[in-house]
């Protein structure tokens, strides 16, 4: 909004503990509205909503997610569509509420939050990881599907963040299981103490660095953003932008020798 933005956001319920964040928004210019992004009907009416407060739309920013955190094999399938269904099946109901509006004025851009575990797997976040492996591959075929109509895509790619994202994380409930993996059972909890420690060294990331990032891509002319944008400082962050960088080399190779290589063409 400071950047002159009109801004159009969305909470699962505008009452209880949001009340207080809802007005706050309200009051520096943004709307708000009901969504959740894991019941269609309700994700429907709020991009409507949203649409309709804005009167129109430019930019949609996918940033619903929930963690996971455990030994995989004590995750219940349950535990594992849960995460599923608001990592990859809510952004694809955002999605298909969205996209009619903004095929229909021929120009747009989409956000994705994703994550550096959306791109290498690390023990105990296993089921995260998936989700956010599955998000990467629905986000490269909408960015190839979507630049005919002047839809243009960029995902996020943030390291881990001192936020309240940790406090809502879906952690297996299984104690016959877990009992059965000794002493590695504690390994999950000593690991997360390990990443709390290196968070509070390294002042510098912070969840702020998403939003700076965010803005700094729609200041980028339309079509010349990255597809990919790092951010971390933990000193991850350029590996996975070699890792990037290769695939994004690779991509492009192969969609040239199917001879499609125009479908790349909004992504710099």
């Amino acid at each position: 909004m400071e950047k002159g933005y009109t801004v159009a956001g969305s909470v699962r319920s505008r009452s209880g503990k949001n009340a207080d964040t809802v007005a706050e928004l309200e009051t520096a210019g943004a709307s708000i509205v009901e969504m959740d992004v894991t019941d269609t009907a309700s994700t429907d009416r709020g991009i409507a909503q949203a649409i309709e407060a804005l009167g129109g739309l430019d930019v949609l920013f996918n940033n619903a997610g929930i963690g996971s955190y455990g030994i995989q094999e004590l995750m219940s399938p349950e535990d594992m569509a849960r995460v599923f269904d608001v990592n990859v099946m809510g952004v694809q109901r955002v999605m298909r509420a969205a996209l009619p509006h903004m095929r229909g004025q021929g120009r747009g851009t989409v956000f994705y939050t994703s994550s550096l575990i959306g791109r290498i797997a690390t023990p105990f976040y296993g089921t995260y990881c998936a989700s956010k492996w599955a998000l990467e591959a629905i986000v490269e075929c909408y960015r190839t599907e979507l630049s005919g109509f002047g839809i243009e895509s960029c995902l996020i790619e943030p390291g881990a963040m001192p936020t309240a994202f940790f406090d809502g994380m879906v952690a297996p409930n299984d104690p016959a299981r877990e009992a059965e993996y000794g002493e590695f059972a504690a390994a999950p909890a000593q690991s997360a103490d390990g990443l709390a420690e290196m968070l509070t060294a390294t002042p510098d990331q912070r969840p702020e660095r998403i939003a700076e990032a965010v803005v700094g891509l729609l200041e980028r002319r339309f079509g010349q953003k990255p597809f990919r944008t790092v951010v971390d400082q933990f000193g991850v962050g350029p590996e996975i932008e070699r890792y990037n960088d290769v695939l994004n080399d690779l991509t492009r190779n192969v969609m040239t020798s199917l001879g499609i290589e125009d479908m790349l063409k909004l992504n710099a």
